[in-house]
């Protein structure tokens, strides 16, 4: 039996993606997503909203292995978005990873051409908090001066990931992070800031 999807589909649908607007246009900030919904576990609330929102009939999308082992999960959006599962990652236009730490390399997703760089893959991924985990410092378009965001668990190569990101600019994979009532982005214009310790006098 399919679990709800939308209750109110228009008005959540249009405050989700002013949610995932927000914070795309901001990368790094906390946006709450507020729409109720109940997707089978482990697909989370917010998620599942982001799935209803940007994906339909003509998106191929990738459910890692722990999500693909759950046919109520690619039931559930077949039918409520129509999307198309598919087996590659680089088929893929947005992925769905449940675990951070585990996430398969950046490159294994569709990184765009120079010609298409929007055919990318949208990579969102399941984390637990938006409020702790080791700061990640950015900056870039959308951010004035610099950001602090923390998000856990992500892959213990992160930094380094998103550096080789950025050097593919405007290539390049986009990162939505869904907590349990949030999402923060970090697109692919995001830049680290990283602090050279100064030497003790």
């Amino acid at each position: 039996m399919l679990t709800a999807g939308f209750s109110n589909p228009v008005m959540a649908a249009q405050s989700t993606f002013r949610a995932v607007l927000a914070a795309t246009a901001r990368p790094g900030t906390i946006w709450p997503i507020t729409a109720e919904l109940e997707p089978p576990a482990p697909l989370s609330r917010v998620a599942a909203a982001i799935a209803l929102t940007l994906c339909d009939q003509d998106t191929p999308v990738w459910l890692d292995a722990r999500l693909r082992a759950i046919d109520a999960i690619a039931q559930w959006l077949r039918f409520y978005c129509g999307a198309r599962i598919v087996d590659e990652p680089s088929a893929a236009a947005f992925a769905f990873a449940s675990d951070g730490a585990t996430l398969q390399d950046f490159a294994r997703f569709n990184l765009g051409s120079v010609d298409y760089p929007d055919r990318s893959t949208t990579i969102v991924i399941l984390v637990e908090s938006l409020q702790s985990g080791p700061p990640l410092m950015l900056a870039g378009p959308g951010i004035r001066d610099q950001q602090i965001l923390r998000a856990t668990p992500l892959p213990r190569d992160i930094a380094e990931r998103l550096a080789d990101n950025r050097a593919l600019f405007p290539r390049g994979v986009d990162l939505l992070l869904a907590s349990p009532d949030a999402v923060a982005a970090l697109p692919r214009s995001v830049r680290l800031v990283v602090h050279e310790e100064q030497p003790c006098t």
